[in-house]
């Protein structure tokens, strides 16, 4: 009897990048960790932080514009001008008291750069809760 493992679809959220770090061994030398926040009202709060999904080129251009956007720059992070809107895909939410939001995406991914979607168009708190089941 062989095994065959079933992985359940992956969800997607979008949000908007907020803060920045540099990479480490391949990816020393470019701005490729990205901390991001969902929306509540006109605030905005972090739920996670990827790392890995866009190719070398993109993580080139969006390092450009990330040093060009930068509002506050802390060595090894860099809060920026939040207005950069990417697609996380993640397996599951879970309540956490690491990010503002409360809660924290379980092995995030950048599924895509989302340019044609402005800030106010991002995912919110409630959809946050109801994916979660709270």
């Amino acid at each position: 009897m062989e095994w065959l493992k079933v992985k359940r679809p992956l969800r997607t959220l979008d949000v908007v990048v907020t803060a920045v770090e540099w990479g480490h061994g391949k990816r020393r030398g470019v701005l490729s960790d990205y901390t991001f926040a969902i929306r509540d009202g006109d605030r905005l709060l972090n739920i996670g932080k990827a790392y890995s999904g866009l190719t070398d080129k993109e993580i080139a251009e969006m390092t450009k514009y990330f040093l060009e956007h930068t509002v506050q720059d802390y060595g090894r992070v860099r809060t920026v001008v939040p207005d950069t809107v990417i697609e996380v895909a993640f397996d599951q939410i879970q309540p956490s008291d690491r990010h503002e939001s409360g809660y924290a995406m379980r092995f995030p991914r950048i599924a895509r750069l989302r340019p044609d979607k402005p800030v106010s168009e991002i995912d919110t708190l409630e959809t946050v809760r109801q994916i979660a089941g709270r």
